[in-house]
């Protein structure tokens, strides 16, 4: 079976992480944005956010954005 597409995208922006292109303390692209540059839906996103933070990588700040959380 197919891997979710909202874990693709986690894993994606992960290894973007883990590669040093999204450093600690980056603001993540805006839900729209990220709906657009993945070609999915708000929900997906979403999903894929909290998959994120509950791994620690990013973690939000109420109506300011998702941030790269930084690396102990």
């Amino acid at each position: 079976m197919a891997e979710p597409l909202y874990q693709q995208i986690a894993t994606d922006i992960a290894r973007q992480i883990e590669s040093g292109v999204l450093k600690p303390g980056d603001k993540l692209p805006s839900t729209r944005q990220l709906c657009e540059i993945y070609e999915v839906s708000e929900t997906v996103i979403r999903f894929t956010m909290i998959h994120l933070k509950a791994q620690g990588l990013v973690y939000g700040q109420p109506g300011r954005g998702v941030y790269v959380t930084k690396q102990q």
